[in-house]
Formats: C-alpha cells, structure tokens, sequence
C-alpha cells in the first residue's frame, strides 16, 4: 500500500537490511550488470599491490541500488522524483548494510503530495557508508 499523507508526519522511518555479508561474486555480478569493470572493484591483486587497498570494494552504484531498493520497498514503484547520494566509505566483501528512510517534510506542490526523506546507509560497525536524499510522491 501507498503512504499516505494523512498517515505520515516528519520523523518517520523506515529501515532494511539491504545485503548481508556481501560477497566478492555479488561484486563482480553488479560489475557484468552494470558494465563497470573498473579493477578496484574486481582485481585483488590490482588493488592491493598497485592501488594500495585492503581487498577489492564495491561499486558506489552498487550500494546506491540497495538503498534504491529499501526506499522503494516503502514508497512504491514509480513514486519517486527524485533522489541523489553521497558515498561517504568504502563497502567491503563481508559487510551487511542496513539502510533507513526518514522523513524530513510533507508538502503540497503542483497539486501533488510530497514526502521530502532523507536517507543514510551503514555498515556492521555502524558506519555511515552513503547518505542522500529523495522526493517522493504519495497519496493525500
């Protein structure tokens, strides 16, 4: 079901599990999804012996599209209008990602209703990994 306006008020959340301990062939497969073959995210020897990293990380994209998922789970399909991030830390192989929803402003614009939400997506440790922010339309 929809959110509501009549239902929501600022400070609500919503919060997922979006990966659990996410693994090196979950890495590679958002590579060959996305067309992103870039080798810090898929050589271990390239990143590590010429880069300098601890181990391979994933794609900003990759945890953006997790968060996407989490805040359409709550919103619905094909309500949002807008949406941008912020990485903030690198994911690595083995992290679990929990994002959360909140909602910043309710507001009436060009007829429609409008969730203003901001987002922030940590790791096991609760680091912030991504932050951001949506629009989203919902019903009155």
């Amino acid at each position: 079901m929809a959110l509501q306006a009549s239902k929501l008020k600022i400070g609500d959340t919503h919060g997922e599990r979006v990966v659990e301990n996410l693994t090196r062939t979950q890495i590679v497969q958002y590579a060959g999804a996305s067309g992103d073959y870039n080798p810090l995210h898929t050589d271990e020897i390239y990143t590590t012996k010429v880069a300098g990293y601890p181990s391979v990380f994933a794609h900003g994209m990759l945890t953006m599209g997790l968060t996407s998922k989490m805040l359409t789970n709550w919103v619905g399909d094909g309500r949002l209008t807008r949406f941008g991030v912020r990485f903030t830390n690198q994911v690595w192989p083995g992290d679990t990602l929990d994002a959360t929803a909140t909602v910043a402003a309710l507001r009436e614009e060009g007829g429609q209703h409008l969730a203003d939400i901001t987002l922030s997506t940590v790791n096991q440790d609760g680091r912030e990994v991504m932050t951001g922010t949506a629009t989203a339309r919902i019903d009155p």
